[in-house]
């Protein structure tokens, strides 16, 4: 999976890495040259006294010095430009891809999850592109390199070599093998740190209002030393490395000028040339070091790109028609026809044969007790979920074979729990119509029974809104989500359980001005309240996932019990009449 991400997003970027390569090469062929002529300076100019040598070949040195650091600049330019692309690209694949979810897809990977994998999965892949452009490039180079001008020295220390670099990169390999296992759990729980602080957020006022914190204290702390464990266990496998390379490193210096010594005693070995052999050794060394670093990097790496493919590698159970319908006729008509859903692994659908019509001009009201459906129901229409039996339709045409820009632009989705953006009371109203003008959105605002409180606001339409809308209150929240599908102007509302947060008088005043507004249009209401929904032109009464009665408030009361019981539990007999 890893090797695919590269690949794949790393393509666009082949004369950036084209060009880290070379200024690499070079940079490294320039560093393994200064030992070299450092060894000349020593055997040839000092212990000559040839005082011409050693500036000419010092100044040599200063142009190789000068030309290694142009390109190692110029190598990490390109080679950190690249990653940085290469995360921006990875980070929109994976967002656009979770724009493609259903709300199946969703509740499968869950929020935190996909917030992890978005930032800190692809900021680990990020990292090891990073230091592959930066350090790994220049590992091998020397390290062949570095081989090659040892040899070139002297070939009688060449053994040391051959021994030192196994040993370093195997006793490193045994440190790092067992890393693999210990960063998937390390991202689970990340994870799970993440859930449970979104949640402790999010349920703040519940966690105050049932005097929690000290439980919900004890659980981030559990989760928290959870992940703690798994760091550590890691970090104490990081922390065994560098005591072994800096062994090995020692060891390797002491037996490079132990038995060095002993041939430029014999006349075999200059000293400029063991100075040299010893530099070549250490930058081996260090270049085996920097490669089985990057190693570290890698078992990471892997797991979090697994993690990144499960999502870019799912493909959304709301696929697009190869077909798709683009235009549909203007009079919205909805028809649910023997309309069935089943959660996947659930044994019992949450709605079972369900069939009904919508029609413009016209409000069809959905009653009914609590986990009876309501809210799956109207998830089949704007295709949150796709049903698993029979069909759903808008204008004669199923929703799976229309194309779903078309299908959504036709819709304006209310949701029951309203969710505002950061930014302003303008920019969140032209959410759905961006052209919209400032007379549209006061118009909006005041069918929605909320230009009052906007105009009390400081700045007004240009009042600033927090994330989620913190800063306004439950009903503000509601009557502005409200506003919002009203600047749209769809043909199709569907409203689920918006009003739940209004109180009785605006309520009624809100439902009076929609109806002039939405006359023409195919509106949809989900409610708890009978008093919302009693003036419907049609209601369905859905109990345990089954449509038990439709039709006027007056109809429902005489043919339905369930209906006639959600009305006592409500009103008296009188309002209930009236």
């Amino acid at each position: 999976m890893l090797m695919r991400l590269l690949r794949q997003h790393l393509r666009p970027y082949r004369s950036m890495i084209i060009a880290t390569i070379v200024l690499a090469t070079v940079g490294t062929m320039g560093a393994l040259y200064l030992p070299s002529l450092n060894a000349s300076i020593i055997d040839e100019g000092v212990a000559k006294g040839d005082t011409a040598f050693i500036w000419r070949t010092g100044r040599i040195m200063l142009i190789v010095s000068g030309i290694q650091i142009l390109c190692s600049i110029g190598s990490v330019y390109f080679g950190a430009k690249t990653a940085m692309a290469f995360g921006r690209d990875l980070r929109a694949a994976i967002f656009d891809r979770v724009l493609t979810f259903s709300a199946r897809e969703l509740n499968r990977f869950g929020a935190p999850s996909l917030i992890t994998r978005n930032t800190n999965d692809v900021q680990q892949v990020q990292m090891l592109v990073v230091m592959s452009a930066t350090v790994l490039l220049a590992a091998p180079i020397t390290m062949v390199g570095g081989i090659f001008m040892a040899i070139r020295e002297d070939a009688g220390l060449s053994w040391l070599v051959v021994v030192a670099v196994p040993v370093l990169a195997g006793s490193i390999w045994l440190v790092i093998r067992k890393l693999p296992p210990l960063f998937r759990t390390m991202q689970r729980r990340i994870d799970a740190v993440n859930r449970i602080l979104r949640e402790q957020i999010t349920g703040i006022r519940v966690v105050r209002a049932f005097v929690r914190e000290p439980y919900e204290t004890a659980r981030f702390e559990q989760a928290s030393a959870n992940l703690t464990e798994a760091q550590t266990l890691v970090g104490r496998r990081f922390a065994m490395m560098f005591p072994i390379v800096m062994l090995v490193l020692n060891v390797s210096s002491v037996a490079v000028l132990w038995f060095g010594a002993q041939r430029v005693d014999t006349g075999n070995m200059q000293i400029g040339s063991l100075t040299a052999f010893l530099t070549y050794l250490i930058q081996i060394l260090m270049s085996v070091m920097m490669a089985t670093f990057l190693m570290m990097l890698l078992p990471r790496a892997l797991v979090c790109a697994e993690r990144i493919g499960e999502v870019l590698d799912t493909e959304s159970s709301v696929v697009t028609a190869a077909n798709p319908v683009f235009i549909l006729p203007q009079a919205s008509v909805v028809e649910l026809d023997h309309a069935e859903f089943t959660y996947p692994g659930a044994d019992v659908p949450v709605l079972r044969d369900i069939s009904f019509v919508a029609r413009a001009g016209q409000t069809t009201a959905v009653v009914g007790s609590t986990g009876a459906g309501k809210t799956t129901l109207i998830s089949l229409l704007p295709r949150l979920f796709d049903a698993t039996g029979g069909a759903v339709r808008v204008n004669g045409t199923d929703v799976r074979q229309i194309d779903p820009e078309t299908l959504w632009s036709r819709i304006g989705l209310i949701p029951q729990k309203p969710f505002l953006f950061t930014g302003t009371v303008a920019s969140n109203l032209r959410y759905g119509n961006p052209d919209a003008t400032d007379a549209e959105l006061w118009q909006a605002l005041r069918i929605a029974q909320a230009d009052d409180f906007v105009a009390a606001m400081e700045g007004q339409l240009e009042a600033s809104i927090s994330q989620g809308g913190g800063n306004v209150s439950g009903g503000q929240r509601q009557r502005l989500s409200i506003a919002r599908a009203l600047v749209k102007r769809p043909e199709i509302y569907v409203f689920d359980d918006s009003f739940s947060a209004l109180d009785v008088a605006t309520d009624a005043r809100l439902r009076a001005a929609l109806r002039t507004s939405t006359a023409d249009a195919c509106v949809i209401i989900v409610a708890q309240r009978v008093a919302t929904i009693r003036d419907a032109d049609l209601i369905l009464v859905l109990d345990d996932g089954e449509l038990v009665g439709s039709g006027t408030h007056r109809e429902l009361l005489a043919t339905c019990p369930t209906y006639a019981e959600i009305v006592d539990s409500q009103l008296s007999a009188e309002e209930a009449a009236a």
